[in-house]
């Protein structure tokens, strides 16, 4: 019988006896018919595509002549086929999709063809950073299709492409996309040393990547962006950043990024600039109200109710007779059940999960405020936060808006209006002590940089955004001439 892993070093024998407790495991022995020359093959069958076997390898192995596995390359029409005598590589090649070939002659020397199986998801719509205008799709799980979507958006020999495996498992290909000439070098050796550098068993998805490679892993707040867009994939690229695609995850990362970044939907590039700057400031409002109107209310009833209004107060009196709990526990209640809302509807079946949402809402608030546990007026805030905070584009940064409101209702207990300055001064220093590749989390605002200000609180027409983002140090700052826009506007002027 051929053996490709029979050698002098146990290490192999132990290799072939762990494989063959795989059912997929598979090793086959023919003879050439013209060279009665024995030749095995050896694959892993659910890696591997037995149609490339069967029509792009055996019709040639049994009826084309060779003499040494050298002449393979010459009878066999696969693209791909690599020839070695280490026999270390045999278990990486079988894993990754290849096919083992060995001849009974001559055992050192080893074949492997490629005959990888894909099961690759259709290209579909973005789920999470869908958009009415713009283009329609959204990265998939595997690698090389991410790859290609990017590629074909930045068709330039700048593009470059290095691939890292990671995980000592796993072996997950992490691919690190970045413009040769204008992308900073600082920041590509930043990443590519971060993430070789990861020690970890088993990397599933670009989720890890994040943790792990974050400037500060104690954060709440993200430091790398993550999209599931190529087309904003392909316009970071272009501003001088990098992008992380991970084998096997739908979502690219983006770094360095800022703050504001996270608050910038990419539609926003597609809509007029006037009114694409008016959605970036709603959503800075909604966020800075679904953050502070709970905190607030529970400040101004615990310590200054002598700032409302006479009208208002009177409503707040009505309102709250009837209730039993200081507003600290009032907002509490109302807040976990908001929370517990979002949770049941997110780890629920799609249909069911939105009954619940809607439902429950509705049923909950109502026999709360009836119950006499909480106010109508309470219930109308809580309710206008938790909406506010979902118009923030980025998952992630959501989530970290939904957790700061918490450390705020604290403060505002203890210390009322004190307590949430207290709070926001915290909240100040620990994101001005924040960086995404060594790069100011707060850029724009702090440091203060007028330029980079143009696409960043408000986004101002492309034709003044003839430079790319300061804080990035590209090698190449300059993206266009704007004194030849001007000149070519109109040829009839």
């Amino acid at each position: 019988m051929l053996n490709p892993f029979k050698k002098k070093n146990t290490e192999k024998e132990s290799l072939e006896q762990i494989l063959k407790k795989s059912h997929d495991y598979k090793s086959i022995q023919f003879i050439n018919k013209s060279t009665n020359i024995p030749f095995c093959l050896t694959f892993v069958s659910t890696l591997v595509d037995e149609k490339i076997i069967h029509e792009h390898a055996l019709p040639f192995l049994l009826e084309e002549p060779f003499n040494s596995i050298e002449d393979v390359k010459q009878i066999l029409p696969i693209p791909e086929i690599h020839f070695t005598e280490d026999h270390s590589c045999i278990e990486e090649k079988l894993f990754n999709g290849f096919v083992l070939l060995t001849l009974k002659g001559d055992k050192n020397k080893l074949c492997f063809f490629a005959a990888k199986k894909e099961y690759v998801r259709n290209i579909s719509l973005p789920e999470v950073e869908f958009s009415v205008l713009g283009p329609k799709e959204a990265f998939v799980e595997s690698l090389d299709q991410n790859i290609n979507l990017v590629r074909k958006r930045i068709p330039v020999k700048e593009l470059i492409v290095e691939e890292i495996t990671v995980g000592s498992l796993s072996r997950t290909r992490v691919a690190v996309l970045y413009l040769d000439g204008i992308t900073n070098t600082e920041n590509v050796n930043t990443v590519r040393q971060r993430i070789k550098g990861i020690e970890f068993d088993e990397i599933t998805d670009s989720s890890y990547i994040v943790q792990i490679i974050s400037d500060n892993q104690n954060s709440p707040f993200p430091q790398l962006l993550d999209t599931e867009r190529p087309d904003r994939v392909a316009a970071i690229l272009a501003e001088g950043k990098l992008a992380i695609i991970v084998d096997g995850s739908p979502q690219a990362l983006i770094a360095p990024t800022t703050l504001v970044e996270f608050y910038s939907s990419f539609e926003d590039y597609f809509l007029n600039w006037i009114i694409a700057s008016f959605f970036r400031l709603i959503r800075l409002f909604a966020v800075t109200f679904s953050i502070l109107v709970t905190p607030v209310y529970v400040a101004t009833l615990t310590y200054h109710f002598e700032l409302i209004p006479q009208d208002l107060l009177n409503a707040l009196v009505a309102s709250r007779r009837a209730i039993p709990f200081p507003p600290i526990l009032e907002a509490l209640f109302l807040e976990l059940t908001i929370e517990l809302l979002r949770e049941a509807g997110a780890r629920l079946p799609t249909k069911v999960g939105q009954t619940i949402g809607i439902v429950g809402g509705i049923v909950i608030g109502t026999a709360s405020v009836e119950a006499g546990l909480t106010s109508n007026i309470l219930l109308i805030f809580v309710a206008l936060a938790a909406l506010a905070s979902f118009t923030t584009p980025v998952y992630r940064m959501g989530n970290t808006i939904r957790l700061l409101r918490f450390p705020f209702l604290f403060f505002a207990n203890l210390w009322g209006l004190l307590g949430i300055v207290l709070c926001f001064c915290i909240l100040t220093t620990h994101l001005l002590r924040l960086t995404s590749l060594g790069r100011p989390f707060l850029e724009p605002l702090f440091p203060f940089r007028k330029q980079d200000v143009r696409d960043a609180l408000i986004r101002l027409p492309f034709t003044m955004q003839a430079k790319r983002p300061l804080y990035l140090r590209t090698e190449q700052p300059i993206r266009f001439n704007p004194k030849s826009v001007k000149e070519n506007r109109d040829i009839d002027e």
